[in-house]
């Protein structure tokens, strides 16, 4: 199935892993925020890499 809805919980580190792995979804300010108007589709699998690498565990998504 395809990500529908994709979140950062509270906790981020602002590593810069995430930015790093899939810069065209992940923006990285203080903390690491989703770029809203992409389509997570297009970058299931880097969305899922970056939430499985994160130090914290605080990238989440539902499919």
């Amino acid at each position: 199935m395809a990500i529908s809805k994709l979140w950062i919980e509270e906790g981020c580190t602002a590593c810069g892993l995430c930015s790093d792995i899939c810069p065209e979804v992940f923006v990285l300010k203080d903390v690491a925020t989703v770029n809203e108007g992409v389509n997570y589709s297009d970058y299931e699998g880097l969305i899922k890499e970056a939430a499985e690498n994160c130090p914290v565990e605080v990238i989440k998504y539902s499919e």
